[in-house]
């Protein structure tokens, strides 16, 4: 029960920080959340920031690109939105470790069901992955440089997309045998 309700009041503070557009508020928030953590806050700060930083910089940086006439817009915007990551971010961090989602949406076959699936996806693919950085160190006998990284991030990116939707072409063909979409017209 204590797993259901940590996942429904994650669900709704998520929803919350969706439909709030006060930065205040939303900072505010971030800030409660990682007071939350109390010895734990200097690791969770660490991670929020791996976690963030590069995305909140490239789409930072693209948005004031774009946006480069009126600058004053897109600091008020990027605030928010800048600040609303943080938030989720944080809260996902916070939460999520603390829930164990088998007990959490253990009310419902189906979802159990989906969460075993999606499990062995992640772990199939963060497997997969860590056999492809091997490759390239095995094969490369000096540092790695940025155009080879980058041929083999693309590479290795497309054949992912491949691998994805090939498996979940094969999982929707075995869930709707097994009855999993009944209700579809």
């Amino acid at each position: 029960m204590r797993d259901r309700a940590l996942l429904l009041g994650y669900l709704a503070a998520v929803v919350t920080a969706t439909l709030v557009h006060d930065p205040r508020v939303l900072g505010a928030g971030a800030v409660l959340v990682l007071l939350s953590a109390g010895r734990d806050l200097p690791r969770l700060l660490r991670r929020l920031l791996r976690a963030t930083l590069p995305v909140v910089l490239a789409v930072s940086l693209g948005y004031v690109v774009a946006a480069r006439d009126d600058l004053a817009t897109a600091g008020a915007v990027l605030l928010r939105l800048d600040l609303r990551v943080l938030l989720l971010v944080g809260l996902a961090l916070r939460v999520l470790p603390a829930v164990n989602l088998q007990r959490a949406l253990g009310f419902s076959d189906s979802l159990r069901f989906l969460l075993v699936l999606a499990t062995s996806q992640v772990l199939a693919f963060g497997r997969l992955f860590a056999d492809f950085r091997h490759a390239l160190d095995a094969r490369t006998p000096a540092r790695v440089g940025p155009p080879t990284a980058l041929r083999h991030g693309a590479a290795t990116a497309a054949w992912f997309v491949r691998r994805a939707e090939h498996d979940a072409a094969a999982m929707t063909q075995a869930l709707d045998a097994r009855g999993l979409f009944l209700d579809r017209d």
